[in-house]
């Protein structure tokens, strides 16, 4: 009797370890549910660094209920899009594990999968306003219990960026933060303000665009408004339908990954606030003296450390590009080029700088660059990594010309200036460029006369 006695204690205690440790998981569906049509569910899942890679689903109506839940800490809502393959978002696990990496917190995934899953693209946009007001219940039942709104941070992906701000709307703009990575363009283009994601939806909006040209919103709806790559075409995005699904989705996508990126601090994406993209790239917005010594804002996580400057100023637009790949970040210098040809040269140019064993690269093709006898020609080099110190510059000037004679580019002075690191500036003195190709040399500390 006692043996029975003791195995049924064992058992009970295994079934409470079980349903203690059991992880809620995101609702995963597929093609058929989107084709059927999927009604409207909202489930609220828990990760913390107790629990990182463990859901664990919330009450909405007790949020309390939860022993893992940390109603006095910071809240990061994380919330996507449109889902018409009704499978979970890609980056979903990495996205939590990364945020509690950086910070001890409470990350709830909302899952509206049933309601983003429908093929009907229109029916999920109205799915957006009955699932914000869900989120908003559920928020303001946090606040009964103490919870803060200044605590509270959304990152919102595509549809998930308008719902983000319908529930900062519905909360006054009162709440912390709302980023909103690619807002979704379709049904929101054109709307007012109330019926789409704007800066007064909390006390600061963050925002990257990368697909403005299809499934993304192009003008700026936040505080601060980043366009990577101008925010249009993504660099390693395909460029043709034949490549399937990759082409429809790829550079609306980026913009998760480009977080990501700034949450895993792989490298730092400094971004140029411009009135436009040519203006950026053609090197007329390298100014950040109105950032203070913390220079321009860089995108992602880290933005928050220019968030009392942005909020004083008009919409703030900011331009950087990106490598194709992880890690993303380019390292910015300005160029100049000082010339003594006796006629104007047109032409484009590559810069290669050489050190730590390693080499970057810049090419300069997004237009030809006018050279004209002493006058300095400023261009922006944009390298796809930072080297610590640069032991050798190569530089090839080069054009379209195919049958005329190769051009050569005098050069008086060329001159290098690290846009995000304080160093001493590079220059080199009467150099003669062969049309395509490379001229390597050492550089030499500049003189005085050129501190800039």
């Amino acid at each position: 009797m006692f043996v029975w006695q003791y195995l049924t204690l064992l058992l009970l205690i295994t079934v409470r370890i079980y349903k203690a440790q059991k992880c809620d998981e995101f609702t995963d569906l597929d093609f058929h549910h989107s084709l059927i049509g999927t009604n409207l569910e909202v489930r609220l899942l828990l990760y913390t660094r107790a629990h990182e890679t463990c859901g664990k689903l919330l009450s909405h109506s007790n949020p309390v209920a939860s022993p893992h839940f940390n109603l006095f800490g910071t809240t990061t809502f994380v919330i996507h899009g449109y889902r018409p393959s009704g499978s979970p978002p890609v980056w979903l696990g990495r996205i939590t594990q990364l945020l509690l990496a950086r910070k001890d917190m409470n990350v709830v995934v909302v899952d509206w999968n049933y309601g983003a899953a429908n093929l009907n693209y229109f029916k999920v946009v109205e799915n957006t306003r009955q699932a914000a007001l869900n989120l908003t219940s559920f928020i303001k039942t946090m606040q009964e219990h103490g919870a803060s709104l200044n605590s509270i941070h959304m990152i919102g992906v595509s549809l998930g960026a308008h719902m983000s701000g319908f529930v900062g709307a519905e909360l006054n703009g009162k709440i912390g933060q709302i980023t909103a990575l690619d807002p979704a363009g379709p049904k929101f283009t054109g709307t007012a303000p109330e019926d789409r994601l704007d800066p007064t939806d909390a006390q600061f909006v963050d925002v990257i665009h990368t697909d403005m040209d299809s499934l993304g919103f192009r003008e700026p709806v936040g505080h601060i408004d980043f366009y990577a790559n101008g925010g249009g075409d993504q660099p390693g995005c395909p460029k043709t339908i034949f490549s399937g699904q990759a082409y429809i989705k790829c550079d609306h996508q980026r913009s998760v990954f480009l977080y990501l990126d700034s949450l895993n601090r792989t490298c730092t994406i400094r971004a140029f606030p411009c009135s436009s993209y040519a203006d950026f790239m053609d090197g007329r917005c390298l100014n950040c003296e109105k950032f203070g010594a913390a220079g321009c804002p860089v995108f992602g996580y880290d933005v928050t450390k220019w968030r009392e400057t942005l909020v004083g100023l008009p919409q703030t637009k900011a331009f950087f590009t990106t490598n194709i790949g992880s890690p993303f970040c380019r390292t910015n210098y300005r160029l100049d080029i000082l010339t003594w040809n006796q006629e104007t040269r047109w032409g484009y140019i590559t810069i290669k700088l050489f050190g730590d064993g390693k080499d970057a690269v810049a090419t300069i093709n997004h237009k030809a660059s006018k050279f004209k006898k002493y006058t300095e020609t400023q261009l922006l080099a944009q390298f796809d990594k930072d080297l610590q110190s640069v032991q050798k510059v190569s530089i090839k000037f080069s054009t379209v010309n195919k049958f005329k004679p190769k051009y050569k580019l005098r050069v008086l002075r060329i001159r290098l200036k690290h846009l995000e690191r304080k160093q001493r500036l590079l220059c080199r003195y009467d150099v003669v460029l062969e049309e395509n190709e490379e001229t390597t040399f050492r550089p030499l500390p500049c003189g005085e006369e050129s501190n800039f």
